[in-house]
């Protein structure tokens, strides 16, 4: 029966993928243990790699290694899947934020959650809400997205289109012009400006390749090789940098900004007229699960509600808190939020992702294309209220993607800013985007002429993503209304650009100790916290390194040899032509299967 407290599985969403003949393939995807079924009645004697977590690395990892042939068990303390990275429901993140608070889950501090009676009282319930705890975009062509289709494991999923990204500046939300022929149409562009700006995404398409260029500014800021190089304006120089390379600060050296811009441009019209996508139903605890699934079907073992007590590194024996035990034959890997309470050589989490996580009764369709329901916003430093001096961003999700009813919306916002002072810079953008919807619907514009006329000719225009400087004293007497609020800060021992660039992990020295310190530590590796990286691009990565520290080297990293297109098909996986031909068909939806009640402290 499905627990109340979770949302509906993969195999439970999309039953078709079991009632085939079961005889038509050997790729039949079981149901995973620990919820789906129960658990297995007796731990494996012997495994080759035990993996301790279900989160992101920890899930691409055992389905590579249980797809190259390594035995595989994988266990998880909590009852739901991804760990660092879940999906989860209300009810769960009122338990999870007890469990911080007291000190039960570690690298995470300082939760605070608000929950409106809305929610359980029958009007929505807490399953209908899927909140992620470390939400992420997938760009169209990224190595993450190359292995989905590889090991048929965006067969279990369904995406959306992301194109819409916005940038915040003088009170106003403008949509990022990012095409060629948005640039040459924009009448707000001077000529000159036009064609600095088609000088640059002709140079950073291959910007490696032109060292005479870039070279001389290698270690100078991004922004003065934009101004100094490119004789770009400001606008066009954050949009670049915040809203293209979804960079934190303007201290971004010239290398690192040009890769992420890079990232955007050349996702940009691979399956679409968009750059990145979104998972439904979940972001990474979505891909987490899928992952899993994969590697169950590999031959790994999976256990939830199994904690690891002990680990001897003499006896290579692993005792968890059922009492059972296994014998390791090779690594250990542990998240550092489902260490042993004894382990000495835990990551130390030197840096601070703030996260804010709002539940909006509004449907907020001003920030989406038709037909889309994501939206990315950022805040570049100094254009909030605060005096920012890190980026804030906003993810946007709608209940488009199956995360949130209809008439709801998600909004996920988080800096790198340390201290006290991201809290403050979280709060005033959570402002910002408050106000700008309530001026758009508001009632009391639509019968001030003074107010809203804002061009010579009479026209009208309310709209919050381009909002215009004549509102901007204008404070609505409406609010909106927030069923859920969630602050939490998390710590991670990766730095803002050590997931972009893979140099950051060719030397396993390095990697010890700086990423994952202890690692091969008698037999035990930590894997690393999410980072505040939007996008997956650590996770495969991060995942390989370890992958090559178990096997020796990382050539057969998901090397799969499937069985005829044909015979898959049949057993109901599909091949990549099929992935390819469905986004460019419908754009719009990218795969496809066919008074409150308070926990911790905060003031709404």
């Amino acid at each position: 029966m499905l627990s109340p407290e979770r949302r509906p599985s993969m195999a439970e969403r999309r039953p078709s993928f079991f009632n085939y003949n079961q005889n038509a393939s050997p790729l039949v995807v079981p149901h995973l243990a620990g919820i789906e079924d129960p658990l297995p009645a007796t731990t494996p004697d012997k495994v080759d790699v035990l993996i301790v977590g279900t989160g992101m690395v920890e899930s691409v990892l055992a389905a590579a290694l249980a797809w190259q042939g390594s035995t595989v068990l994988h266990i998880d303390k909590n009852d739901y899947y991804g760990d660092t990275s879940a999906t989860l429901t209300v009810d769960q993140i009122k338990r999870w934020v007890n469990e911080v608070n007291e000190g039960s889950v570690s690298c995470y501090k300082n939760a605070k959650l608000y929950v409106s009676t809305l929610i359980g009282s029958g009007k929505y319930s807490s399953r209908d809400f899927g909140i992620d705890l470390s939400p992420k975009i997938l760009f169209a062509k990224s190595d993450l997205l190359s292995i989905l289709i590889k090991s048929r494991v965006h067969q279990y999923l369904e995406f959306q289109s992301l194109s819409n990204f916005h940038t915040f500046e003088n009170d106003c939300f403008e949509k990022l012009t990012n095409t060629k022929q948005e640039i040459f149409t924009d009448q707000n562009l001077p000529l000159m400006t036009k064609r600095n700006l088609m000088k640059f995404i002709k140079f950073v398409l291959n910007w490696e390749e032109q060292t005479d260029i870039w070279q001389p500014y290698a270690e100078r800021t991004m922004s003065d090789f934009l101004v100094e190089k490119f004789k770009l304006e400001k606008p066009q120089v954050f949009e670049l940098i915040f809203s293209i390379g979804l960079c934190y600060d303007l201290n971004v050296k010239v290398p690192e900004a040009l890769q992420r811009i890079r990232r955007y441009l050349t996702s940009f019209d691979v399956y679409g007229p968009f750059p990145a996508l979104c998972s439904k139903y979940g972001g990474p605890g979505e891909l987490s699960q899928g992952f899993c699934r994969s590697a169950a079907v590999g031959g790994a073992t999976y256990k939830l509600n199994e904690k690891l007590v002990s680990f001897n590194p003499t006896t290579k024996v692993a005792s968890f808190q059922d009492g059972s035990k296994v014998e390791v034959s090779e690594k250990v890997i542990i998240s550092p939020t489902q260490a042993p309470k004894d382990s000495k050589h835990v990551p130390q989490q030197q840096y601070q992702v703030h996260r804010l996580t709002c539940i909006v009764e509004n449907p907020c369709t001003e920030w989406f294309n038709e037909g889309e329901s994501a939206a990315m916003v950022v805040f570049p430093p100094g254009s909030l209220k605060s005096g920012n001096k890190e980026v804030v961003q906003a993810f946007i999700l709608g209940a488009g993607s199956e995360i949130c009813p209809e008439g709801t919306i998600v909004w996920y916002l988080s800096t790198t800013e340390q201290g006290p002072r991201a809290e403050m810079d979280i709060d005033s953008a959570l402002e910002a985007m408050e106000m700008a919807l309530l001026r758009e619907s508001s009632s009391e514009l639509e019968n001030n002429d003074e107010i809203v006329q804002l061009t010579g000719n009479g026209h009208t225009i309310i709209n919050s993503v381009k909002l215009g400087q004549s509102f901007k004293e204008y404070v609505p007497r409406e609010r909106l209304q927030f069923l859920f609020k969630l602050y939490y800060t998390q710590y991670t021992s990766t730095p803002p650009f050590g997931v972009v660039n893979s140099s950051f992990f060719e030397s396993n020295q390095d990697l010890e100790k700086k990423y994952i310190p202890g690692a091969s530590d008698n037999g035990v590796i930590y894997t690393t916290m999410p980072s505040a990286e939007i996008s997956y691009d650590e996770v495969v990565t991060a995942a390989k390194v370890l992958y090559e520290k178990i096997v020796g080297s990382d050539d057969d990293f998901f090397d799969l040899d499937f069985e005829d297109e044909d015979e898959i098909q049949a057993g109901g996986v599909v091949n990549t032509k099929q992935f390819e031909s469905a986004i460019d068909d419908d754009d719009d939806d990218v795969i496809m299967e066919g008074s409150g009640e308070f926990v911790g402290e905060m003031e709404i």
